[in-house]
């Protein structure tokens, strides 16, 4: 097999920038649920602490300053405008208050697939619960996933929710763009949860064919933002009013409430969803580790190109091991459809992970999928021996 090769920067050189979190000195595989932080964060997290000292409670235009930046570093990974993102502390928020907008006096009909991760997954079956008619697409084969997502959708479907990148297995979905022309013909709102593709594998809502589709996700995972940092692409056209509503969503009008007293007021497009007050501290973060991909041109292309040439090497490692096929094997997919982490199909998947913990690996599990996600910062050789730990630690439990 064929690798990609690594492009600048390269691990070494990059690592010596996550000092705080030792990448250099330890095997850390959950690169797509948490990557480490750049130093540069520690530094904003503490000008945080000190602009509030400073400023008490003239923080909040600092603070929007960054919440600014962090914005347009969110449109960027989308190529899309930072007026039309919404931010959160986390996506729950944020899809319950998109979830909240949608014409539920019209229509009431969901479709999601079964593959969706958790924030979206337990909500769904809960509305389900309340009797909300919902339609679980199965999502494999992933193949024709787009296409019976498309044929599902129908004129009382209220909104389809589908993720871009399959969160267990790393698979990326082919075809979004026949699900948004659907969802267009009929009426319905396209949610994509885009948080296992962003910052890996480019994103891009126009060439997509997302230009009027939601989008949700968040720097916890590629981006390495840290908690706190999540957003809603909302499209600019939208004039949705979210019933779960905090006051951020009228501020810039907040004087003038009385003038419609009648009805709730909200700002026009992405700024309707809006929360409330939270804590600044993570986009001080984000802002400060945006600008570092920035400087040290950490695009998603470059990070595209990084990240195969790992999950190449994580599988060709793992396949030329005495592995039985029926104990452990890597879930199929095309190389081209792989995104940020290989997925090793195990039954030993959950008593791996504590067990690779002991050989001081870091990695994690979905069921019966071990996740070994790579970071721009790891080296070959330590990927190497991950895979030598893992294979180990089989025999091992064997």
């Amino acid at each position: 097999m064929t690798m990609p090769k690594a492009e600048s920067p390269e691990p070494r050189a990059l690592a010596i920038h996550y000092r705080r979190f030792r990448v250099a000195d330890r095997l850390l595989l959950t690169g797509h649920s948490h990557q480490a932080w750049p130093d540069v964060g520690f530094a904003a997290q503490q000008r945080a602490w000190l602009d509030a000292a400073e400023l008490v409670d003239d923080k909040w235009t600092a603070a929007e300053a960054q919440a600014r930046l962090v914005r347009e570093g969110f449109a960027r990974l989308l190529g899309d405008a930072a007026d039309n993102i919404a931010l959160g502390q986390n996506t729950h928020e944020l899809v319950t208050r998109w979830l909240s907008a949608l014409p539920w006096r019209e229509r009431r009909r969901i479709v999601v697939t079964d593959a969706e991760f958790h924030t979206i997954r337990r909500q769904i079956d809960r509305l389900a619960e309340e009797g909300v008619p919902v339609s679980k697409i199965a999502a494999r084969p992933v193949d024709t996933l787009a296409e019976r997502i498309a044929r599902a959708i129908d004129d009382q479907t209220v909104a389809v929710m589908v993720s871009s990148v399959l969160f267990d297995t790393a698979e990326i979905v082919p075809g979004l763009d026949v699900v948004a022309a659907a969802c267009d013909a009929h009426g319905a709102r396209l949610l994509v949860d885009a948080y296992h593709h962003l910052n890996v594998v480019p994103f891009d809502v126009a060439s997509m064919g997302l230009s009027r589709a939601f989008v949700t996700g968040g720097g916890y995972k590629y981006c390495q933002l840290g908690e706190g940092n999540c957003f809603l692409r909302v499209p600019p056209d939208c004039d949705l009013r979210p019933a779960l509503t905090g006051w951020f969503a009228e501020f810039a009008d907040l004087e003038r409430r009385h003038e419609h007293a009648d009805r709730v007021g909200y700002a026009r497009g992405a700024a309707a969803f809006g929360g409330a007050t939270y804590d600044p501290t993570s986009h001080y973060r984000a802002a400060a580790v945006f600008a570092f991909h920035r400087e040290r041109a950490l695009t998603p292309d470059g990070l595209r190109k990084i990240s195969r040439h790992q999950t190449a090497l994580l599988r060709a490692e793992f396949e030329r091991r005495d592995v039985d096929p029926a104990t452990a094997h890597i879930v199929a997919m095309p190389d081209d459809r792989r995104a940020g982490f290989v997925a090793i199909a195990t039954a030993a998947a959950r008593q791996l992970v504590p067990a690779l913990r002991q050989r001081g690996v870091h990695v994690d599990a979905r069921g019966d999928i071990l996740r070994l996600g790579p970071a721009p910062y790891v080296r070959d050789d330590q990927l190497q021996d991950a895979v030598a730990c893992v294979v180990d630690a089989l025999h091992a439990l064997a």
